[in-house]
């Protein structure tokens, strides 16, 4: 069995990812982000528990990351601080966990000579759309310390690719939703406040548009571009090639709930206005392309499967619907 080390296995993508890997025979090392209460974060949640060696720790510790990445062929780097509003507030965390993280990762899987590192980027390195739809090509627009970092994250990846042949392939994802997603994301913020009985839906700026993709086709992407040698030095979009705003998403959401709630903005959820990416929709023809990849799940049945899992009482008791989840 091949050894993967998946940081960030704690998390959204994570945990679903973990479950993936897991299923197809892989001896999966589940990074835990350190905590004094021992917990896993989703990884609690998954059915693979007692399949899965489970590591605690710190990708900002550089000889943490060699150690655990010693016997390994595979990583899937995913560990990352992705709250948008928070890196207003908070932006060298974003460095030193994004940047300098990504950094350590690097150099352990270099040292301990991996076959493979699926680091993962985001869509909001693009920015607002000056063309669509965005192919990989598209400029970078730092429009949060949040992309910024991980501008700088992939920029220091593929510099470890041309430096040193370390097999490297960026993976950008662009908005990926389901069972799980943090509760800061508008889906999530969207179908928890309806599921908890409220009549005024409380989002942002509903304007914006964004390529949604559910989390079980990004994994499978994920997956495939490791599986691929075609992929080293490549940056990848991961999408859907389609777009809907948010206010439509709204609606679709309300439809398949059957709720007559409205909308209400809550002026301290939007960005700031320069901050603010208004369009996101994805050109994924290369990876079509390059590994044979489609989506299998479409916008109204993800969201479906996202619904049925959020509004089971001891799912949706984890989202603190009434606040503002920054």
């Amino acid at each position: 069995m091949k050894k993967v080390l998946v940081t960030g296995a704690n998390g959204f993508i994570g945990s679903h990812l973990t479950e993936l890997l897991a299923k197809k025979g892989f001896h999966v090392k589940a990074l835990n982000q350190y905590n004094s209460f021992n917990n896993w974060g989703w990884l609690e949640n998954v059915d693979c528990k007692n399949d899965i060696e489970v590591l605690s720790g710190d990708i900002r510790d550089l000889n943490y990351c060699k150690v655990i990445s010693k016997d390994v062929e595979i990583i899937f780097h995913l560990a990352a601080l992705i709250a948008i509003p928070f890196s207003y507030i908070a932006p060298s965390s974003y460095i030193e966990t994004n940047v300098k993280g990504t950094l350590n990762v690097c150099e352990a899987a270099k040292e301990n000579q991996i076959s493979k590192l699926i680091h993962t980027s985001t869509s909001e390195v693009y920015g607002t759309a000056q063309y669509v739809p965005i192919d990989e090509k598209h400029p970078l627009q730092p429009q949060s310390p949040y992309s910024a970092s991980k501008i700088a994250a992939d920029a220091i990846a593929m510099s470890f690719y041309h430096s040193f042949d370390l097999p490297v392939t960026i993976a950008r994802p662009f908005n990926t939703y389901g069972p799980r997603q943090s509760a800061r994301a508008v889906i999530p913020t969207i179908i928890s406040q309806i599921a908890s009985g409220y009549k005024k839906i409380r989002i942002g700026d509903i304007a914006p548009t964004r390529d949604f993709n559910y989390v079980e086709d990004c994994c499978r992407a994920l997956f495939m571009l490791a599986d691929s040698e075609k992929t080293d030095g490549e940056i990848i979009n991961v999408g859907s090639n389609s777009e809907i705003s948010i206010a439509n998403t709204f609606q679709l959401i309300k439809e398949l709930m059957s709720s007559d709630a409205i909308l209400e903005i809550d002026p301290q959820r939007n960005r700031p206005k320069k901050s603010e990416v208004f369009r996101l929709w994805c050109d994924n023809a290369k990876i079509t392309k390059m590994i044979g990849y489609k989506p299998e799940v479409n916008l109204k049945d993800g969201l479906k499967k996202t619904i049925n899992w959020l509004i089971r009482a001891e799912n949706l008791k984890m989202y603190k619907s009434e606040i503002y989840n920054v």
